[in-house]
């Protein structure tokens, strides 16, 4: 299998330092493989994408010394391809409109009980309000949710493999924390026509790759990808989940924080040996 990966920023806002520690690193990885490094914008949310950005990304990534093949994915352009994969989730009986809005769900989510946590990958855990809910009376308001029990029960012993250090080795799918601490995810998320995990999951099988390589705070949501995978019958990448780049107070870094922006370094006159010694390659 040959080697290829990929780096899949957003266009909302400027690339800081940890953007530059995924993509150098990527890139790095690919390159001592002699794979392939691929870029892929991930605009799905077209309400925050600015193609000022996206203008940028590619500036900055190019600035850094990295190269990719042309042309670029991007998932705006994709919309019947993840409605394909939708269907066959909805063909499986695993789909359901849900019309809750956030206030709904805290409401229904009730007193906080002991040892149960409340919050996953997504936010509050959905308390399944809606579960019975049939497609048929999906409204164009709804989003789309997977049934989590129905969807593990479906999968089976799913697997991934992990090469980063802090979660070196073999995982399986853990059928009580997906029920437990991430729930019925969204699926398609209101005048987007997709989400996050369902348009990675079909990305990255459609690119073809075969390293994933991403922060550690993504890790909790492998375990959603790869059911994902699974109950759509495509490749599991094999995943390296590395550190994250932290400001002086130890936060991760956002791309609000303009202080650590890719731009405001180059504007400085920092060169890209530079920005690699900052994160440590």
């Amino acid at each position: 299998m040959s080697y290829r990966t990929r780096f899949a920023p957003s266009p909302t806002g400027p690339l800081h330092l940890g953007h530059a520690y995924s993509a150098i690193l990527a890139f790095d990885m690919a390159q001592a493989a002699g794979g392939t490094f691929l870029l892929r914008i991930e605009d799905i949310d077209q309400s925050r994408a600015r193609i000022e950005w996206e203008t940028q990304i590619f500036d900055d990534l190019q600035w850094l010394g990295l190269d990719w093949p042309s042309p670029v994915m991007r998932q705006s352009t994709r919309l019947p391809r993840y409605r394909e994969a939708l269907a066959q989730l909805e063909q499986l009986g695993l789909t359901y409109p849900c019309h809750c809005n956030r206030a709904d769900i805290e409401a229904a989510a009730g007193a906080p009980q002991e040892g149960v946590p409340q919050f996953g990958p997504d936010g509050r855990i959905y308390p399944g309000t809606c579960r019975n809910r049939a497609m048929s009376q999906a409204k164009h308001s709804d989003v789309i949710r997977l049934n989590m029990e129905k969807s593990i029960q479906l999968a089976g012993h799913a697997s991934f493999r992990e090469t980063g250090s802090q979660f070196h080795g073999p995982h399986k799918l853990d059928p009580d924390h997906l029920t437990t601490a991430v729930g019925d995810i969204i699926l398609v998320r209101r005048g987007m026509g997709s989400s996050y995990h369902l348009s990675v999951v079909v990305d990255d099988a459609d690119q073809h790759i075969s390293h994933v390589t991403r922060g550690v705070d993504l890790f909790e949501a492998t375990q959603i990808h790869v059911l994902l995978q699974t109950l759509l019958a495509l490749p599991t990448p094999i995943y390296h989940h590395h550190a994250l780049i932290r400001d002086d107070d130890g936060k991760r870094l956002a791309k609000r924080d303009d202080a650590r922006a890719i731009a405001k370094y180059r504007a400085e006159g920092a060169t890209p040996q530079d920005i690699r010694t900052m994160v440590g390659l």
